[in-house]
């Protein structure tokens, strides 16, 4: 007969040179089945919280075996890593190339802080959250790889932009990563509190995070701006 050879070696595996449509994903490597679990696993999160979901719910949920499940993923705090890190990656994705974007220091930093007010406030970012919040005092490790693999890391890179605004002379400031800090309060002014506590139960729309990041920005310019970035926004290159 003709075609393909079976391509097995001798424990009669197929060997790296079979044809493609004969290969499959080794356990655990399969995108697709990874995907199914994180899906269900999204859903039952959101529905019953960290501590109340079991993985029993989320082999039913994703439509897969416990024993498949745990291929992919050794526990359920891993499992609500891997869609943490999955939602920040789609929320927060473009975000910090906004710094990056040539442009005046006020309108950039106007665009930075309206960008990350409307994803701070989102429901999925509120709700992921509310369920680490909920968890941290029993796997407080949990709340701290999440601090650090989002919160912290964006942190860094608006610090290393600002840092360069001060090599530019356009800001003078002594304490950078506080600055940062002070930035990101002010475009958000108390509206992350007032969503994460529910008294704000819909995230705000544009035109107000727009508003809100305008004046903070203008506030944070007064405190930190120098002369000579003063004297670039007179003649409009600032």
């Amino acid at each position: 007969m003709s075609g393909a050879t079976s391509n097995k070696d001798r424990t009669g595996q197929y060997s790296s040179d079979a044809p493609t449509s004969r290969r499959r994903p080794s356990a655990g490597n399969d995108p697709v089945k990874r995907q199914q679990i994180i899906d269900g696993a999204r859903r039952v999160f959101m529905r019953l919280g960290f501590d109340a979901a079991s993985m029993n719910d989320i082999t039913r949920e994703a439509g897969v075996s416990k024993g498949t499940i745990y291929v992919y993923f050794a526990s359920k705090e891993e499992l609500f890593e891997a869609l943490v890190e999955e939602e920040r990656t789609a929320i927060f994705r473009n975000l910090y190339e906004t710094l990056d974007t040539p442009g005046d220091l006020r309108s950039t930093l106007i665009r930075f802080g309206a960008g990350l007010a409307l994803r701070i406030t989102s429901k999925k970012v509120i709700l992921a959250q509310r369920v680490v919040i909920g968890a941290a005092d029993r796997i407080p490790e949990l709340g701290r790889r999440f601090y650090e693999r989002g919160p912290k890391h964006g942190h860094e890179r608006l610090v290393a932009f600002l840092a360069k605004a001060v090599e530019r002379e356009l800001l003078d400031i002594r304490d950078v990563t506080l600055a940062a800090y002070q930035l990101t309060e002010l475009c958000l002014a108390g509206l992350a509190r007032q969503r994460l506590f529910g008294f704000r139960p819909d995230a705000p729309g544009l035109e107000e995070v727009e508003r809100i990041a305008r004046a903070g920005i203008d506030v944070f310019l007064k405190a930190y701006g120098t002369e000579k970035f003063t004297e670039l926004e007179r003649v409009g290159k600032g």
